[in-house]
């Protein structure tokens, strides 16, 4: 009997949690920002992490990643074959799959969107080098499409099915010399309603989203519209969410700790610190490697023993950030041990006196005689949001004290853009996302000699003959232990060149969200999981 009740007992809280989630309404508003406009919306060439916020939504992928298990799930393919030898896969596409403006998604616009990330008229430079190891399309019937690989990378199939093949209609994007620069056109859950330049993008449900049932199953993309408003300044952004204008902010530590009390927090107002398994990212100043002054690697190494990473994680980030040694966040297992450049201006300036750097008509800068002519050791450093000048600021005061002249230079977000691809700077902090879990994939990306033609990643020119080849290698290592160690090399490599002045990466997933948005839990596995939220707003 009381086994009876025992099972009864379960069976009724069971149904009452069902009840109650299958009860999540669908429709209302999600509102939230973005610290800039994206340069552009035009789905070859788009690289920030704007304007890839906004595809997410619009471009649907042949395979989705499973945020609680990080594994494929169908998505415009509804299954796939990966042949036994592992030289093809064959994707069969959905009959009901549809772009947004009604015309059905064939095997033929996936053929085109491969066959024009290849066309060099297309510019597809960064998802070129993903898709390297794809040889060639050939469409099957008008629902199934077979790719064949030139050679074993383990991440072939990834780069097919997980978003970097972006799946685009052709009678949209056929024409190569077209910009595209606001035009975006999906399969996916939302498309575009307005795009107010300089303010912000609306999206609306798209009719013609094949995954309209299962989205309501599986109680995914709720709102009825998502509105993404452009706005640089976090003091502007925690405004409109104590004013109810956006449902959701991601936070900054400084904003975390200082800006979240007061009476309508806890009650209209929510803050969440969590973690989750997530790959974490990191942020660096980038030095351009064909500088005459940068292009020295003992320069670029002194110049990393200035950052007082320590004082600024303590003083600036609350100590929710960890030093970065390498192009790696530590908490990944593919992160070595590397000795990093712990604050030191000692040791900063007898290695540049040891280059040849010395204060010779003491004026207080170092300079030294660079092709026969006289150079101060001065370097500018780009920053796109004023965020980061504090830190800078640090910076350019310790490195002032060696005898370093740093000059900080504030740069529209589009500008900066266009700084970096023109290759004009001497340096620039920014932040790289954090990727897959298995970050192989984005060293060839970032760090691969290829990678530095105009209009790819590695954009502060760096070229190491033996990183290029332990990137080849692991990009066909299908063991995943042997891999992590050829990655491991890689990342001590690239740390003792100090191509980058490696910062920070976040240990603690920090937002706020309204009292009209409510979400299933604070965190899935792999990610926050705003996909999943719904309105409660009357």
């Amino acid at each position: 009997m009381k086994k009876l009740i025992f099972v009864l007992t379960i069976l009724f809280l069971s149904s009452l949690f069902l009840s109650t989630y299958a009860a999540i309404p669908r429709g209302g508003i999600f509102s939230l920002t973005l610290d800039a406009e994206p340069a552009t919306l035009n789905p070859f060439t788009s690289s920030d992490g704007y304007a890839q916020a906004i595809e997410g939504y619009i471009l649907e992928p042949l395979a989705n990643i499973d945020i609680n298990t990080y594994e494929h799930k169908p998505g415009l393919a509804e299954k796939w074959e990966i042949a036994k030898d592992k030289k093809s896969v064959t994707f069969f596409l959905r009959d009901n799959a549809k772009f947004s403006d009604g015309t059905p998604v064939t095997a033929d616009d996936v053929k085109f969107s491969f066959d024009a990330i290849k066309d060099l008229k297309y510019k597809a430079i960064v998802m070129r080098e993903y898709l390297s190891g794809i040889d060639r399309a050939e469409i099957i019937d008008p629902k199934t499409i077979k790719f064949y690989f030139k050679d074993l990378k383990y991440k072939n199939f990834d780069a097919l099915a997980g978003g970097i093949l972006k799946i685009l209609p052709k009678h949209v994007y056929k024409n190569p010399n077209e910009k595209y620069t606001r035009v975006l056109v999906g399969a996916g859950p939302y498309m575009i309603d307005k795009y107010e330049k300089g303010k912000r993008i609306v999206l609306k449900r798209n009719p013609y989203y094949w995954g309209i049932e299962q989205s309501i199953k599986d109680r995914e993309y709720n709102f009825d519209s998502i509105t993404m408003r452009f706005v640089e300044t976090p003091e502007v952004q925690m405004q409109m969410l104590s004013k109810k204008e956006i449902d959701y902010l991601g936070l900054r530590p400084e904003t975390f700790m200082k800006q979240t009390s007061g009476p309508e927090w806890g009650k209209s107002l929510f803050k969440i610190e969590t973690s989750n398994k997530s790959p974490k990212g990191y942020n660096y100043i980038g030095w351009n490697q064909k500088h005459p002054i940068l292009g020295d690697k003992q320069v670029r190494q002194a110049l990393a023993y200035l950052m007082n990473r320590k004082l600024m994680i303590e003083k600036f980030l609350y100590n929710m950030s960890m030093p970065v040694n390498g192009p790696i966040s530590p908490v990944s297992e593919y992160a070595p041990k590397i000795v990093g450049y712990d604050f030191d201006p000692k040791k900063a300036l007898k290695i540049l006196n040891s280059s040849g750097w010395v204060d010779s008509d003491k004026d207080g800068v170092l300079d030294k005689m660079i092709d026969g002519k006289k150079t101060n050791l001065k370097i500018s450093i780009m920053m796109p949001t004023n965020f980061w000048e504090k830190f800078l600021t640090v910076y350019k005061e310790d490195a002032k004290k060696v005898g370093v002249d740093i000059e900080i230079k504030n740069i529209e977000w589009n500008a900066f853009l266009k700084l970096l691809e023109d290759r004009k700077f001497d340096g620039f902090i920014m932040a790289w996302g954090a990727g897959d879990i298995d970050p192989d994939m984005g060293l060839r990306q970032i760090w691969h000699t290829l990678s530095s033609a105009k209009g790819g990643s590695n954009r502060i020119n760096y070229s190491n003959k033996k990183v290029d080849e332990l990137i080849d290698r692991a990009n066909v290592e299908w063991d995943r232990s042997k891999r992590i160690k050829i990655c491991q090399e890689i990342f001590k490599i690239i740390a003792d060149d100090a191509p980058y002045l490696f910062m920070f990466s976040t240990v603690k997933t920090l937002y706020a969200y309204t009292n009209e948005v409510e979400k299933p839990k604070d965190t899935f596995t792999y990610g926050v999981g705003t996909g999943y939220w719904w309105s409660v707003a009357k």
